[in-house]
């Protein structure tokens, strides 16, 4: 793996999944006849786009590095998105059985990979980066990120900064 991974691009959409291993097997294949990775993230458990594309240049860096806990870019990614060094938590932030909204990561960018997945996406433009109240109870719940911290570092807009540095953290826990 090469830095030219780095360039990745984020979108993202819904999808409705029936079968969660017929959905990947169909990823994997459109992936694989592209030359990429294709990172699916669940939105409800991601602090924005800064937060998934952390999380690839990441993974792509531990691969880079030899660092790398999992087998596969897209694994990986997820451990740092979850700030963890543990698959089946890591699992939480993809995709799941039932309707999804996912931020979509696609490293290296290869524009024609976006029309292959139409049939397993909807592409959307809408602002998912704004943390609301039940987001901002979710992160906090998941990252252990107390009122007290969030005050202490300035305030509730400071939250996506904090989810960062746990994600940062996992490098160096390792």
């Amino acid at each position: 793996m090469s830095t030219r991974h780095l360039l990745s691009k984020i979108r993202t959409a819904y999808s409705t999944i029936n079968d969660r291993a017929i959905f990947l097997r169909n990823l994997h294949a459109v992936a694989g006849d592209y030359h990429t990775h294709i990172i699916c993230f669940n939105a409800d458990m991601i602090a924005g786009k800064i937060h998934a594309e952390m999380a690839i240049a990441q993974a792509v860096r531990a691969f880079e590095e030899g660092t790398n806990i999992s087998n596969t870019l897209e694994m990986e990614s997820l451990l740092y998105a979850a700030g963890s060094r543990q698959c089946n938590v890591a699992s939480s932030f993809g995709i799941q059985e039932g309707e999804n909204r996912v931020w979509i990561g696609c490293s290296p960018d290869r524009d024609d990979v976006w029309t292959a997945l139409t049939p397993l996406f909807r592409y959307t433009h809408e602002d998912w980066d704004t943390i609301d109240a039940v987001k901002k109870v979710c992160l906090m719940k998941f990252f252990s990120i107390s009122q007290e911290e969030i005050d202490a570092s300035g305030g509730d807009g400071h939250i996506i900064d904090l989810v960062l540095e746990r994600v940062a953290l996992l490098q160096v826990l390792r």
